[in-house]
């Protein structure tokens, strides 16, 4: 089986577009794997819009728009020459049993990272990004967040299942170093006295030059494992009408790439894109815009290696 040639040698955007970017298909994880692909197709912790659970496949069949060009721009690589990436399918879990999914998520989880595999899971809603670091952090300890959204999902909620306070339960439970981790795009209410995280709110990123941005985010971080996280809407609903929980005033597709791009020098553990709803858009706009994050963040961990 070749990586390095799989989906560059097949530029068709059209057919046969049953895993991202055309990668390999499979449960093997030897050592001719580097990097996981894994859907996890769940949206019952929602407080939104529903619809989230169809966000996987819609992030897939959008990234065959982006299977021809040989070398992505402007990095000056072939990704499959620096990384080889294994397309895992998604989780499976009795349906409307959140319980199982969550048993279910870690176990598989669990299983890739002990693998030594760099795990990049698509969602599904960003209460999936909670048994996601639980078992990152498994293996490294307490992790460095950065977190891109419109909302800092940080209620304080004694909800089991709720999308919205992962990150109020992930410092108490030893998950996250909240000293070394920071919030980008945020534009909604939260707690500015007591809140534990460093927050970019969304104007001021749009405001600032990317060098200023990024200074921010590198020394907020410093040399500490990352997790990161993206919720798509952090964009602003033009460029990301497909989510649960729009809101106005966001990032640019453009000003997001561009930070994340950025980020090449950190170390980037593992990551998410999660709360696409394909249904709220009409053009697959979400889908791509998710589909091109999903695939700049792997070329952010291949120009590490």
């Amino acid at each position: 089986m070749s990586f390095s040639n799989n989906f560059n040698n097949d530029p068709n955007t059209y057919a046969n577009i049953f895993s991202f970017m055309g990668f390999p298909l499979g449960r093997e994880l030897d050592d001719s794997v580097d990097a996981v692909i894994l859907g996890v197709p769940y949206d019952l912790a929602t407080s939104g819009r529903s619809g989230t659970r169809y966000g996987p496949n819609g992030i897939r069949q959008a990234s065959a728009q982006l299977r021809w060009e040989e070398k992505r721009w402007p990095w000056t690589f072939k990704l499959g020459d620096k990384l080889r990436c294994l397309d895992y399918g998604d989780v499976c879990f009795t349906d409307g049993d959140s319980e199982d999914l969550v048993s279910e998520l870690s176990e598989t989880a669990d299983k890739i990272i002990s693998a030594n595999k760099t795990l990049l899971s698509l969602g599904g809603d960003h209460f999936l990004t909670l048994p996601l670091l639980r078992s990152v952090s498994k293996r490294y300890g307490p992790l460095a967040l950065i977190h891109f959204d419109a909302h800092t999902d940080t209620e304080a909620s004694d909800a089991k299942y709720n999308h919205g306070s992962m990150f109020y339960h992930a410092p108490k439970e030893g998950l996250i170093d909240c000293e070394h981790s920071i919030q980008v795009g945020i534009r909604t209410e939260y707690d500015y006295e007591q809140h534990p995280f460093q927050v970019l709110n969304a104007s001021w990123v749009n405001e600032q030059d990317l060098g200023t941005v990024l200074k921010e985010i590198k020394q907020r971080v410093g040399n500490q494992p990352v997790y990161l996280s993206f919720d798509i809407d952090c964009l602003d609903p033009a460029f990301a009408p497909g989510t649960g929980t729009p809101v106005s005033g966001g990032l640019s597709a453009d000003r997001a790439l561009q930070i994340v791009r950025g980020l090449q020098d950190l170390n980037i553990v593992a990551a998410d894109v999660m709360e696409v709803a394909p249904a709220y858009d009409h053009a697959e706009i979400t889908s791509l815009a998710a589909a091109t994050l999903t695939l700049e963040l792997l070329h952010v961990i291949a120009a590490k290696r």
